[in-house]
């Protein structure tokens, strides 16, 4: 124990010259790391929103956005061009998570939604042909059709009216990398430009809607809260000069107002006009005082003559 506490003793201690040199590299370090930071934000800043906007209402600014938490985000399986997107709906934890969320725990991606796919195949298709344009997704939710064509290259212009879900679509944003391509709306898709009473159902928020009894039907147990949100037509946003590949629509039962405020859009010669996917749910149209049938007329009228269903969706071009 003597030997030991002498060799203790005897040990040197640093110089203060050499404390100062380590303390002057630490802050240079330390400062660099804050600028490479500082540089990337506002990087992030600058590219996803345009300070000088030609929309008549501003997007959804994700940097000034509160940061979602937790945040559980994963890549999706079986996708040519594969994607990440973060759960806004996380299950009843503990006792039963989402089933991405025990997918994550076995190591495994999260499963391939089919809007996803199905975006990524008919864009795929337009661009073989030559086409060029941009995306819509109404009713966005947290973005598996919005990043889907973002990751391909396209630019998407996406409406969601749920602050939670716009969180976990800017969290998607930053992970995927497509701030520059995506620009978001805090707004509700419609045939008039305004405010309209929202409802969103909490634990479920995938199924959110305009309609009260549309929002309530499959989880009638499902705490509702009503709020309001802007709503603009899809015409008032998007100018004739502006080439749309194709439109996305899945608003629980609000679909035909959706497209009634997409006419002038919509009414575009065959080479210019859309391809256009909507959820076609006969219950949630009920809900909404509306119906297929009326969609179908409408959707007539301004030349879309060929629409075939793919499960709940309907698929309809013009020829």
């Amino acid at each position: 124990m003597a030997n030991a506490w002498k060799r203790d003793k005897n040990q040197k201690l640093l110089s203060p010259k050499t404390l100062i040199s380590l303390l002057v590299l630490s802050i240079i370090f330390l400062s660099s790391l804050f600028f490479f930071f500082s540089s990337s934000s506002l990087q992030y800043s600058n590219t996803n929103l345009s300070i000088n906007s030609p929309f008549p209402i501003p997007p959804f600014d994700c940097f000034k956005c509160p940061q979602s938490k937790p945040i559980i985000a994963n890549v999706v399986e079986n996708l040519k061009y594969p994607f990440v997107y973060s759960l806004a709906d996380l299950g009843n934890l503990p006792e039963k998570p989402h089933k991405n969320i025990v997918r994550l725990l076995k190591g495994k991606p999260f499963r391939k939604p089919d809007i996803s796919a199905t975006i990524q195949e008919v864009l795929e298709s337009m661009r073989a042909n030559g086409k060029n344009g941009i995306v819509v997704d109404v009713g966005a939710n947290v973005g598996m059709a919005s990043f889907a064509a973002a990751v391909m290259g396209f630019k998407v212009l996406a409406f969601e009216p749920v602050f939670e879900n716009l969180q976990r679509i800017c969290d998607g944003i930053w992970f995927n990398r497509v701030a520059s391509l995506v620009t978001v709306f805090e707004a509700a898709a419609s045939d008039r430009t305004g405010d309209i009473t929202f409802h969103k159902l909490v634990g479920r928020l995938d199924n959110s809607a305009v309609s009260e009894v549309g929002a309530r039907l499959a989880f009638k147990s499902n705490k509702e809260i009503a709020v309001q949100v802007k709503s603009i037509p899809l015409d008032k946003l998007i100018p004739p000069s502006q080439p749309v590949l194709l439109i996305k629509i899945d608003v629980q039962g609000w679909e035909y107002h959706v497209l009634k405020g997409a006419k002038k859009l919509l009414s575009r010669k065959p080479a210019e006009a859309p391809y256009l996917i909507y959820e076609e749910d006969e219950r949630l149209l009920k809900a909404s005082n509306s119906s297929s049938k009326e969609i179908r007329d409408f959707l007539k009228s301004v030349g879309y003559s060929k629409c075939s269903q793919h499960g709940t969706d309907a698929h309809c071009t013009k020829e």
